[in-house]
């Protein structure tokens, strides 16, 4: 696509390739760009260089903005761990993350307000998100909790720990981050996704020397792999459904270097090194226990570390001897930030770097094969042999899920079998249709035992009464055994998973069924081209009705659920 007058979105803009990613756009000459990063002070101080930089372009050219994207608005200022620490922000980052995606988690989210503020036509996400999330270790969380339950703890002092236990999921927190960023991105109109990942080891392999003081392969850093290579299938999901945003991910596989070289103090944890006196004769002797934290720290000099180093941005500041270690043959090697920022733009202009992961995951899947759809034919043609045989509508069975998609079934199959074909269901009398619905419920007593067998209740023509097993799918359970009973809330259970009977929803079932017809009948009788799938002949000339056809024609046009590559 065009990048010029695009409004552009630089998640993680202050960083390395961020940086770079920036300047290489203004080429492109797009409307504005918004540069974010974690902290105001790193925003601010980019937008006011960049300024300067290009004092040729409109004063609100740059717009700065802050803060975690991770967590809900109110949040994106404050660090992660006083959050966890405090019972109140806790409960909430642990419902905004483990509860079922509502209104209120999206709106109230950094990301949502952000892009409904500038709704971007373009992101480019060098923000390195798998470090963000991995990096707070669930394994120290662990140890914490372990050590906890064994010095006898409160109640009080067990649940806060299990709570921060939860919290520290990696996993959830990068599901509802998805869920979150692809919601925000479809109301704000965005046009490509750009993610600029990671391997999470540099490209090297499990014997990997770089870590952190625990075991090689550390579990921290096999946690950040894990968590980019999640992170990776479910921007491959997000890059197959249809009307979202164009996806894309370059996964860089080095070291990435470099911002600056330059000599100064070094930095750590954005604090200055400081430096300690411990004379020759100072030293301890190795007896009985070594301590790891001294009960007197050791004086300090009132200096801090300087000396000559390398700024590889959020990959660390590296000695001369570091970098030279870490980027030689045979290690992580590296790329630079402006490698990554041209095949960034370049996909998103739709050139073809051979770069874009999602790309080559789309590519080196095994996709539906001409065999299995020769082969459908006959495998169904085998099971209406076998109905046929033993008298029995091999119906649902509520084991590939969703309730929805049995009770859909179930619900078109007793109409089928009472009302007849398309056209005659179609024409008949709702209310007449209902009785033969009804009536032939009532006289098939195995029916209606394996429909409620399974888990899916039925909701008789009043709306108050309800046919159901020990077993309820709807409502799932959610640590209430019960529920109010409310207009609603019938509505919705019934909708997800309840064979319902009253009269609305045997008029709904004719406008779908009428909906088919009139797809069908709009194909012009001398339209023999492969254009068209569901033509006269797919649905029987709307004589038999085939249920599985039926509702996989609903979850296309009802559920928005097309596969969107065959």
């Amino acid at each position: 696509m065009d990048i010029k007058n695009k409004t552009v979105l630089v998640l993680g803009a202050w960083g390395l390739v961020g940086n770079s990613i920036t300047r290489k756009l203004l080429i492109e000459k797009p409307k504005n760009i918004i540069v974010t990063s974690l902290r105001k002070e790193e925003a601010e101080d980019y937008v006011a260089r960049l300024k300067a930089e290009f004092p040729h372009l409109p004063e609100d050219y740059f717009v700065p903005w802050w803060g975690n994207i991770f967590v809900r608005h109110e949040f994106k200022d404050a660090n992660r761990l006083d959050l966890l620490a405090d019972k109140t922000t806790r409960g909430i980052i642990m419902s905004d993350t483990m509860d079922e995606l509502s209104e209120e988690i999206l709106h109230s989210s950094s990301i949502y307000k952000l892009l409904m503020e500038h709704k971007p036509d373009i992101i480019l996400d060098s923000i390195n998100s798998a470090t963000g999330i991995a990096y707070q270790d669930l394994y120290a969380t662990y140890r914490t909790i372990k050590k906890t339950i064994s010095s006898n703890p409160t109640v009080e002092t067990l649940i806060e720990e299990t709570e921060k236990l939860i919290c520290t999921q990696y996993i959830p927190q990068l599901i509802r981050h998805i869920q979150i960023l692809y919601a925000s991105m479809s109301e704000a109109g965005t046009e490509i996704y750009v993610k600029i990942g990671t391997s999470g080891t540099g490209g090297m392999g499990l014997n990997i020397p770089y870590t952190h003081s625990e075991e090689k392969p550390s579990r921290v850093l096999l946690s950040k792999s894990s968590i980019a290579g999640a992170h990776t299938l479910l921007l491959f999901l997000m890059g197959r459904t249809p009307e979202g945003a164009i996806t894309k991910e370059i996964k860089p596989t080095a070291a990435i270097a470099w911002k600056k070289i330059t000599f100064g103090e070094i930095m750590k944890g954005g604090k200055p090194i400081e430096l300690i006196d411990v004379p020759m004769d100072s030293g301890m002797t190795l007896n009985g226990k070594l301590k790891l934290k001294l009960d007197q720290p050791f004086a300090k000099t009132g200096e801090n570390l300087k000396s000559v180093f390398i700024d590889t941005g959020e990959n660390g500041t590296f000695s001369r001897g570091e970098f030279e270690t870490i980027t030689a043959q045979g290690q992580m090697e590296y790329v630079t930030p402006e490698e990554i920022a041209e095949d960034a733009i370049f996909e998103i202009k739709a050139g073809n770097t051979g770069h874009d992961i999602i790309n080559a995951l789309d590519n080196a899947t095994l996709q539906p094969s001409y065999r299995a759809g020769y082969l459908q034919h006959s495998a169904v043609e085998k099971l209406v042999e076998l109905e046929e045989k033993y008298g029995k509508d091999s119906v649902a069975f509520e084991l590939l899920g969703p309730p929805r998609l049995s009770k859909l079934l179930h619900e078109i199959n007793l109409i089928k079998n009472a009302g007849g074909t398309m056209r005659e269901i179609i024409d008949a009398d709702t209310k007449t249709l209902q009785t033969q619905v009804v009536d032939y419920l009532r006289a098939n007593d195995v029916l209606r035992s394996e429909i409620i067998s399974i888990g899916i209740p039925i909701l008789l023509p009043d709306g108050k009464t309800l046919l159901r097993g020990d077993m309820m799918k709807i409502p799932p359970y959610r640590g209430e055994n019960e529920l109010d009973i409310t207009k609603e809330n019938l509505d919705l259970w019934a909708k997800d998973g309840w064979v319902d009977l009253r009269l609305k929803n045997i008029d709904r079932w004719k406008v779908r069924l009428k909906g088919i017809i009139e797809e069908a009948e709009a194909i012009p009788e001398d339209d023999t081209s492969s254009m068209h799938v569901r033509t006269k002949r797919y649905w029987n000339n709307f004589g038999k009705i085939e249920i599985g056809k039926v509702v996989s024609w609903l979850f296309i046009h009802e559920e928005h659920g097309k596969r969107m590559k065959s």
